[in-house]
């Protein structure tokens, strides 16, 4: 079975051409276009949604080409329907609906956040983790049980990926700026004490980044680096405590902020210390592309009929804890 998937929830356009067997599915192509703000700005979504008008064609074009097939030998078409920045959104979205209306293809619509999970489990061998969502849209521990994904503890104000590209922007960085906070960390092992805040199993990151921000006028590099080190210890703090109440033998973590191999590092030493297996999404899958919407589709249509036009939308509040999972 082949599929086509369409991320465009925020700064990347992406399409992905996947093949499913049963149930192992098989990257054929993965073309991905960033929209790239200018340094200390932040994801405009007008600006974003104009870039991915002009980028999709080509980008459509490539992943078909790389795949070696045409569109007419689809078997299903997916597209994220959020959550995400609305005129990012619906670029996809039209695209998606225009394929499936000529070519008569099935279409679904794929929560962006369960993308990210499912291809996570697929591309690690996870089986049944106690999962990490952390990027600039989310930062939730999540089970799953009776068909849908529960939240154990998310973050009550912004996610870490904002934390991470809003401090990287006042200090002059383009967004996304994890990379770069995590390359000035890496000149210094200065802890500078900054507020830790976690409450139960939640986390706040707003006055950690205020006093991120005041440090980094006098110390750039020991504000990267404590930064991180506080943000990551509240996130390790967290999942110790979700591991002790889910009992979970396995944890995942997916999202943008996956990539940082601190947050790796901090993670495998709870993992050790609970005797779990510790699993994280392939690096060149960790942001955000156009196979965790292909693979998504693909699992939904074994166990759905594609939606009619109609029923077609797009969602900038998706929770993922509202998405039932039918297969």
């Amino acid at each position: 079975m082949l599929g086509l998937g369409i991320e465009s929830t925020a700064h990347t356009f992406s399409c992905a051409v996947m093949e499913k067997k049963n149930s192992t599915g098989k990257i054929l192509s993965d073309v991905r276009r960033i929209y790239r703000p200018p340094d200390g700005e932040g994801i405009h979504p007008r600006e974003a949604s104009r870039h991915h008008i002009d980028a999709g064609p080509a980008v459509l074009s490539e992943c078909l080409a790389k795949a070696g097939i045409d569109i007419g030998n689809l078997d299903i078409i997916s597209y994220a329907a959020g959550p995400g920045l609305g005129p990012c959104l619906r670029v996809g979205a039209v695209v998606a609906r225009s394929l499936s209306s000529y070519y008569k293809i099935p279409i679904y619509p794929v929560n962006h956040a369960l993308g990210h999970i499912e291809l996570g489990k697929l591309l690690t061998g996870a089986r049944n983790p106690l999962v990490l969502l952390v990027s600039g849209g989310h930062t939730m521990l999540l089970a799953f049980l009776n068909k849908q994904w529960r939240v154990f503890g998310e973050t009550l104000d912004i996610t870490l990926g904002q934390l991470l590209d809003q401090f990287g922007r006042s200090i002059g960085f383009a967004s996304p700026c994890g990379r770069d906070i995590e390359s000035l960390a890496s000149n210094t092992s200065e802890y500078i004490q900054l507020p830790y805040s976690v409450k139960g199993n939640d986390v706040s990151f707003s006055g950690l980044l205020s006093a991120a921000k005041s440090v980094a006028k006098k110390n750039k590099n020991g504000a990267c680096f404590s930064l991180q080190e506080t943000a990551f210890a509240m996130m390790s703090e967290a999942v110790e405590r979700a591991l002790s109440f889910t009992g979970k033998k396995e944890l995942m973590v997916v999202g943008g902020v996956a990539a940082n191999k601190r947050l790796s590092e901090m993670l495998q030493d709870v993992c050790k210390r609970h005797g779990c297996k510790f699993f994280v999404v392939p690096l060149k899958y960790a942001g955000d592309c156009g196979s965790q919407i292909c693979w998504t589709g693909l699992l939904e249509s074994q166990a759905k009929p594609g939606a009619k036009m109609k029923d077609t939308f797009v969602t900038q509040s998706w929770r993922l804890d509202s998405v039932v999972v039918p297969y």
